[in-house]
């Protein structure tokens, strides 16, 4: 349609436009709110079509999560003690993995040596094969995991 023709055009000065009384389609009373009233009254069906997930939460997003960012394994303490491990004047074989990032034990594959590991967390399983071939294990929380 040319726009000479439209509804638009014929409305010019008439101060109105086709809305009836003074102001009557300028407040927030035609939108139906300001803002993003009325999501879960007279606009819902606008709300389930464009946002659906605007009500509600992550059911998988635990508020009170434990984060583990680096573990390591039973398996890799003998690799990791070739490379940053030392003795102490005991003799007593030391292996601090908090200092080297770490921040759990698990208790995956074997160990063949007695070590005495520093850790921020540890499973029972790592902790039983630890003290099972001589070894002890120093962690820095209150119970393990």
């Amino acid at each position: 349609m040319a726009t000479r023709f439209r509804k638009s055009r014929r409305q010019r000065g008439s101060r109105y436009c086709g809305w009836g009384q003074v102001g009557q389609h300028r407040q927030a009373g035609s939108r139906g709110g300001i803002g993003g009233a009325g999501k879960h009254k007279h606009f819902w069906i606008r709300t389930v079509i464009e946002e659906p997930d605007h009500f509600g939460h992550d059911p998988f997003n635990s508020f009170n999560r434990n984060i583990v960012g680096q573990w390591i394994n039973v398996r890799d303490l003998d690799a990791v003690f070739a490379k940053y491990g030392k003795a102490d004047d005991k003799g007593k074989v030391v292996l601090d993995l908090t200092a080297l990032g770490y921040d759990k034990l698990l208790g995956g594959g074997k160990i063949s040596g007695a070590y005495t590991i520093k850790v921020g967390k540890v499973s029972e399983g790592a902790k039983a094969k630890i003290v099972a071939a001589g070894g002890e294990v120093i962690a820095n929380e209150h119970d393990s995991e």
